[in-house]
């Protein structure tokens, strides 16, 4: 039997999974906290894996409580379960906070799929976080460098530290964000960030301690 910890910090959708993995006679759930950050205090040689949401109560990070449970107990698996499609989420996952990760729509059978390959040493990740629309495109249409262009801009970089970090000038950055506006079909660069954020294409409010 697998014995799990549940994070999520919404109470219905916690107990929705919980009631899924309790009905499923090869699951124990060995408890379901909203908090990432108070998962780690129960982990211990009795658990095997860590059902993860990504956002948890306080804004702390599914993803950074994931990574230390790893490095402190190499035997609990941590499965990432998130409806945030920023990439940056997967690509973390992928580079030592999880084991595998699991979108949340796409099915309770895959999850418990996933759990189950995931025990016996598999790595289960998608190729790529699902497309956003963004009025006129897809977000998997906008290049990686302006994506993460965007992420800085919308973290309250200014024009000239962005283009410091990129290897570029000030204007250099401003005409990415407008061809960014112009590119997603927006009017303005207000209407972009706030499609970014709403859609969860960009994070920028996980706690890592």
């Amino acid at each position: 039997m697998i014995h799990i910890i549940l994070v999520e910090d919404d109470l219905y959708i916690q107990e929705y999974f919980a009631h899924l993995l309790t009905s499923d006679g090869r699951f124990r759930l060995a408890g379901a906290v909203r908090d990432a950050f108070e998962a780690e205090t129960l982990c211990d040689q009795h658990i095997d894996l860590v059902l993860m949401d990504v956002l948890t109560l306080h804004r702390h990070s599914g993803l950074a409580a994931g990574r230390r449970i790893k490095e402190a107990h190499p035997h609990i698996k941590v499965v990432i379960m998130t409806s945030l499609v920023d990439p940056e989420v997967l690509a973390k996952a992928k580079a030592g906070c999880a084991d595998s990760l699991w979108y949340k729509d796409h099915g309770d059978e895959q999850l418990l799929d996933v759990i189950c390959h995931t025990m016996q040493g598999e790595r289960v990740f998608p190729d790529e976080s699902p497309a956003v629309e963004l009025e006129g495109i897809l977000s998997n249409d906008i290049a990686p460098a302006q994506l993460e262009i965007l992420r800085c801009f919308i973290r309250g970089m200014t024009y000239a530290e962005i283009g410091k970090k990129f290897g570029i000038t000030s204007d250099g950055a401003r005409w990415h964000i407008r061809e960014l506006v112009k590119k997603c079909g927006f009017a303005n660069k207000e209407e972009l960030v706030a499609a970014a954020i709403s859609g969860k294409l960009i994070v920028t409010t996980l706690k890592d301690e």
